[in-house]
């Protein structure tokens, strides 16, 4: 029988089985701890946070590394630190050197621009402060010319009490990477008691501090726990990194005025929260800080490979984002058709409504211009949310008063949320869904500056697998998006939710919106990107488990993305599209 991407759904997700090979090949690999914690420095060294590398540009990219005593913290005077960077592991041939200070105004971190490499190429580093040897680390510059293939690994999401970062630890076993793509959520700001507390108890992975991050020095201490993670030092010290942050690095939905999780009346004002977080954020990750002329949070870069694509690093959540809409507000307008469509109007398709500002979208309008205009046929955007028209399906049938009750107690929007799922309106307001103004702003821009060709949308947030098409208001193909799962935060399309049923949620989201080419919420993992000239490889890489550092490896599903030519088409309405090709594994 041929199976199709319906009936594959259909099968898989009502048994509430994983959409994947029903025997696929597992991998086995034993605990991250024991393998990253192979070729460490001793708990004596100085470097116990070990090396990261990260916004790698063609001749040049940042090295991190911190200095700190005994007990992990900064020492109060200033430590000398010289760094090298060399062609082999030995170091034979050191290419650049320097000399430095790490400070505890800088929480004994240390960060150094090395420039003067070569585009293209691999090269080793480390660190050196009195008789002190960090980790060594491996990165990797831009490359500049003909480029035949690019290989990115991405990832989301990494919550620390949810569970082991066994994906860290896979990502850190590769070789052929250029680059790991992180879309946020790179650490989560609850304490305790708070999203994954429990969870947290029972691995002994509890968040530190124990209370939710408030002031700089929790945020800095937050950063250092993810950093001690013995998988995330192997990943870091494997790969460089280009990262964007969602909301978990300051709070749960973000925004420019506030966030969802956050009340100025006990934890101060939104501001001085903010300013915290980004500081420690700037601090603790291998990235570069904003110029001195914009402010901490303009967080958006561009990275090029060559004459095959561009990487624009958004930011949407501190800079421009309005507040975000709440289910509630819909059913206050009634539920009659005339109600939603004049809340469709006056509220979801309000045109104040923001999300990239003028400014950034002036800015990845040139990086798009400068991508066509060098001839590369691919744009790769790092998003942080979904990007994607869904709808939610109606629940009403589905879910019992029992199960209401219970999602309102994990969410406070659970009740109106399945109330509002039989209007007609988006699943995730806290998704580009919520704010389609600016997304048709974004589409209008990719038209103008490359004819909507080659744009592939790479997004985090939602610890969900997704391959969707992407589609302007009339219609006319954009581009395709690939959301990724997540390093370990739980899903609400897994078998947990909804009273144990998630997976036949998400085949009712699936069914119901043609643009939702796959969905699965089943395994955590990352996925495998490699690009050519003709065609984009994705391979959705999962692990069996992240509750225990021992687990099993397998490729879940993977789809072939290339270029189709529409004849005919008008002009901005896309000349060349992008369509799926999916290899299902059974």
């Amino acid at each position: 029988m041929k199976v199709t991407r319906r009936t594959a759904l259909t099968t898989l997700l009502a048994s509430s089985a994983a959409s994947c090979a029903s025997n696929p090949v597992l991998t086995p690999f034993t605990s991250p701890t024991r393998s990253a914690q192979a070729g460490r420095a001793s708990s004596a060294n100085v470097f116990q946070d070990g090396v990261a590398s990260g916004d790698p540009q063609s001749t040049k990219v940042i090295l991190w590394t911190r200095i700190s005593d005994e007990n992990g913290n900064p020492f109060a005077q200033p430590q000398n630190i010289s760094w090298e960077i060399a062609s082999d592991k030995d170091f034979n041939s050191i290419q650049q050197s320097g000399t430095g200070r790490a400070r505890a105004v800088n929480d004994g971190t240390f960060k150094i621009d090395a420039q003067g490499l070569q585009p293209g190429q691999s090269y080793y580093y480390r660190f050196l402060s009195g008789p002190h040897i960090s980790p060594i680390g491996r990165t990797r510059t831009l490359p500049a010319g003909p480029v035949e293939q690019a290989n990115f690994a991405v990832i989301s999401c990494s919550n620390y009490p949810f569970g082991f970062f066994n994906v860290y630890d896979q990502i850190a076993r590769r070789n052929n990477l250029d680059a790991v793509i992180h879309l946020g959520d790179y650490i989560y700001e609850y304490g305790n008691e708070g999203y994954g507390g429990e969870q947290g108890k029972t691995l002994n992975r509890n968040h530190a501090p124990g209370h939710e991050t408030i002031s700089l020095q929790d945020y800095r201490t937050r950063h250092k726990q993810y950093k001690s993670d013995p998988a995330a030092q192997a990943m870091h010290a494997a790969h460089p990194l280009i990262a964007i942050w969602d909301d978990h690095e300051t709070a749960n939905n973000s925004w420019k005025d506030g966030a969802q999780n956050h009340t100025p009346k006990t934890e101060g004002e939104w501001a001085t929260r903010r300013r915290a977080a980004l500081q420690a954020y700037y601090e603790w990750m291998p990235v570069r800080d904003p110029q001195d002329a914009n402010p901490r949070e303009a967080f958006f870069r561009s990275f090029s490979y060559g004459d095959l694509l561009t990487i624009g690093a958004i930011e949407t959540r501190l800079m421009a984002r309005s507040a975000e809409i709440q289910f509630a507000d819909a059913l206050k307008f009634g539920q009659r058709p005339e109600d939603i469509e004049r809340f469709k109007n006056e509220v979801i398709n309000d045109p104040k409504r923001e999300m990239l500002g003028t400014a950034q979208t002036k800015w990845l309008s040139d990086v798009f211009t400068k991508s066509k205009n060098a001839g590369q046929p691919w744009r790769l955007l790092a998003n942080q949310i979904i990007m994607a028209k869904v709808t939610a399906p109606d629940l009403t049938p589905h879910v019992t008063e029992e199960e209401i009750v219970d999602l309102q107690s994990q969410w406070d929007q659970g009740r109106a949320f399945v109330e509002a799922s039989t209007l007609g309106l988006p699943t995730n307001f806290d998704a580009w869904d919520g704010y389609p103004a600016a997304r048709e702003r974004f589409y209008d821009m990719v038209k103008n500056t490359t004819d909507a060709q080659g744009l592939i949308v790479l997004t985090g947030d939602t610890h969900t697998w997704w391959a969707n098409d992407l589609r302007d208001k009339e219609g006319e193909l954009m581009g395709v998006e690939l959301g990724v799962h997540s390093v370990t935060s739980p899903s609400p399309y897994s078998g947990n939710f909804l009273g144990g049923r998630g997976a036949e949620y998400a085949l009712l989201l699936n069914q119901k919106n043609k643009d939702v080419r796959y969905l699965s919420g089943q395994n955590h993992g990352y996925i495998d990107l490699s690009v050519t000239p003709q065609k984009a490889e994705a391979k959705f890489m999962a692990v069996d488990t992240v509750e225990q550092p021992d687990y099993n490896a397998f490729e879940k599903v993977g789809f072939t993305i290339s270029h189709q030519s529409r004849s005919g088409a008008a002009k901005f309405k896309g000349t060349s599209g992008l369509t799926f090709k999916e290899r299902f594994l059974f």
